[in-house]
């Protein structure tokens, strides 16, 4: 679904960090995560804008939240899918090929930091004023042209944005007698091989932080990817229209399981006829489909 909203154009992978003198903040009160969705967001859009103050050209872009780093710690950082283009407000399409790095990093330093001093004690003035300190060029931002082209950008989506904290290849081996995890990570830094091996307690406390918060979204769309933005139907999409329906059948739980294994789920093994669903047991009680359809047609039709 997220894919039938790409437009069909170039786009940027951008990468937003923080200093590591605020990651506990955001540990401490969840809340906060959405400092840095807002601020990404307010930094994008004054670039954009910047470069023609009539037409407020506008982009398409997908904010991620990850938690994580490698090596499993609290890290929290914004992936952003950023179309390279925008719309303007007459209709007309404008490229954007050139990203102002020393803009980002300190737009969103100064986005950030004002939105957590809206949230923060007055106390936290202190760690903005080191901050600043620490970090004159602002936070660091990755937004080299790579230039993902929307077939990439769809194989992108599903490969990198909705990845776990860590994949099962990466845990090399549990030791029974020790009650240790053993995990490897490449480090960011210099795509060194680093091996782990951890208390079995410690590894899962490493995982479990990273469990967002019940109703979080993790994924977010702005701009033109925003929910029914009024000029939608001026863009050319990566999938056409007329292919979504085809693409969701190929979702239902139904047709994946005779895609992946071979047989129907439906299907009686012993006589071939189709089963059909006569009721349901939730909670433990049986629930009929008659009584299904009159609760659905009370909330949404009335009594």
């Amino acid at each position: 679904s997220m894919a039938f909203k790409i437009i069909n154009v170039k786009h940027r992978h951008c990468v937003f960090t923080i200093a590591d003198e605020l990651r506990s903040y955001f540990l401490q009160d969840r809340s906060l995560l959405n400092c840095l969705f807002s601020a990404v967001r307010s930094v994008i859009l004054r670039m954009f804008h910047k470069d023609n103050q009539t037409e407020l050209f506008t982009p398409g872009f997908i904010l991620v939240l990850h938690t994580f780093g490698r090596d499993l710690k609290w890290n929290p950082h914004i992936h952003c899918l950023l179309s390279e283009g925008g719309l303007g407000k007459s209709g007309l399409w404008r490229a954007k090929s050139h990203f102002n790095y020393g803009f980002m990093r300190s737009s969103f330093q100064t986005a950030l930091l004002n939105e957590l001093k809206k949230k923060l004690p007055h106390s936290f003035k202190d760690v903005v004023s080191q901050v600043y300190k620490n970090s004159r060029d602002g936070f660091y931002v990755y937004a080299k042209p790579n230039r993902c082209k929307p077939k990439q950008v769809i194989n992108y989506i599903g490969r990198y944005l909705g990845r776990p904290v860590i994949a099962t290849s990466r845990i090399d081996h549990y030791n029974s007698i020790d009650d240790t995890v053993t995990f490897h990570y490449n480090r960011h830094e210099d795509d060194h091989y680093v091996e782990e091996t951890l208390p079995s307690m410690d590894f899962i406390k490493r995982l479990i932080r990273h469990i967002p918060e019940k109703h979080f979204k993790q994924v977010r769309y702005y701009g033109l990817y925003a929910r029914s933005h009024i000029e939608d139907y001026k863009l050319h999409h990566a999938i056409h229209i007329s292919k979504h329906k085809f693409y969701l059948s190929m979702n239902r739980w139904r047709d994946c399981i005779s895609l992946s294994f071979g047989y129907d789920p439906i299907q009686c093994p012993c006589c071939n006829q189709k089963m059909e669903l006569l009721e349901i047991y939730h909670n433990h009680k049986r629930v009929s489909l008659d009584e299904l359809y009159r609760k659905a047609k009370e909330k949404y039709h009335g009594p």
